[in-house]
């Protein structure tokens, strides 16, 4: 059993602390900046019909006190909005684990932040991890596992589909469902929708973990158009509008396309994923029935916490667990 923290009750955080619980953990603190959250015993808010006797607070320092082994962290996705937030875990002694998605990999986008990260971390003698489904598993860690097989590696693809309507709402609305072309385009470049964050992410672990230099790394998301009106949370989309997006990132190789990964989202799509790899052997992995998205993160992140007590303190990724792969 481990002292675990919770650092953001929202929809994945509430999944989180209730799987927390499951799994036989105690906690000991949770962190939230929701007034109507704030002051309220946590076994009320997760409706477990008993209180558990701690309160929610929106002071971080109250991780000195509580003394969590380890917080898991669900608040935001890119690093340097949710940096100041991992520091003050870092610096209670906890270790952590995030959903953050470019905490996967953040020497890529975030590389002086990723230094103080791992700096800080092994002064205070904790690990931290960014995981998730995505990036975590399918487009990195899932293909990592697959190529301990390989001789010989020319190219890998892998390719998921989503049906946005069994995602929770907040799901819906990062991916822009109802907008038309214009606003999906002038929201993405503004921020106001993400779509999915973690491209080059997963493709920086996967080229990492295999040894492979890239030579550069290009993202791009693009709407997916309704042809006919449909219903999606109570809200009506009218034909012309925005049902889904489709993204792709890939990584190249002296101008060669070596990584491709391809998400497509959207209403009624049936849920799917494949994962190809060229080489010797060549492999195909096909999951007929989908990975639940916010399950499986829930998993990901609740199953790491006792597997994180096999790193060396400082700032890790899910390639240090990985232990056997394909290496260039």
């Amino acid at each position: 059993m481990k002292r675990v923290a919770i650092y953001g009750l929202g929809s994945i955080g509430t999944l989180i602390a209730k799987e927390v619980l499951k799994k036989g953990h105690k906690i000991v603190a949770v962190i939230d900046i929701d007034p109507s959250k704030v002051g309220k015993d946590v076994g009320v808010l997760l409706n477990l019909g008993e209180k558990l006797g701690v309160r929610v607070t929106n002071n971080p320092e109250v991780l000195k006190e509580a003394k969590p082994q380890v917080t898991l962290h669900a608040t935001g996705s890119y690093l340097d909005r949710v940096f100041d937030q991992l520091i003050h875990v870092i610096r209670s002694g906890s270790n952590l684990i995030s959903t953050c998605e470019t905490l996967a990999y953040p020497y890529y986008r975030y590389p002086k932040l990723a230094r103080v990260l791992d700096e800080e971390s092994k002064k205070h003698g904790v690990v931290v991890l960014g995981s998730g489904v995505n990036p975590g598993f399918i487009f990195d860690t899932l293909i990592m596992l697959l190529t301990a097989v390989c001789l010989r590696i020319d190219k890998i693809s892998a390719k998921r589909i989503i049906d946005v309507s069994k995602r929770r709402l907040q799901f819906v609305k990062k991916v822009g469902i109802g907008l038309s072309q214009k606003e999906f385009y002038e929201r993405l470049r503004r921020g106001q929708i993400t779509g999915h964050v973690g491209y080059a992410e997963s493709i920086m672990l996967l080229s990492d973990s295999l040894g492979i230099k890239l030579d550069k790394i290009e993202e791009k998301q693009e709407p997916i158009i309704s042809k006919r009106p449909v219903e999606v949370y109570g809200m009506q989309v009218r034909e012309g509008c925005v049902i889904g997006l489709r993204g792709v990132g890939s990584g190249y190789v002296r101008n060669n396309e070596f990584i491709r990964l391809e998400l497509i989202a959207y209403v009624g799509a049936k849920d799917h994923e494949e994962l190809v790899i060229e080489g010797e052997p060549k492999m195909q992995w096909i999951n007929e029935t989908g990975v639940h998205g916010d399950k499986a993160t829930v998993a990901m992140i609740t199953n790491l916490i006792n597997s994180i007590d096999k790193l060396e303190p400082g700032l890790r990724t899910m390639k240090d667990l990985v232990l056997i792969s394909y290496r260039a």
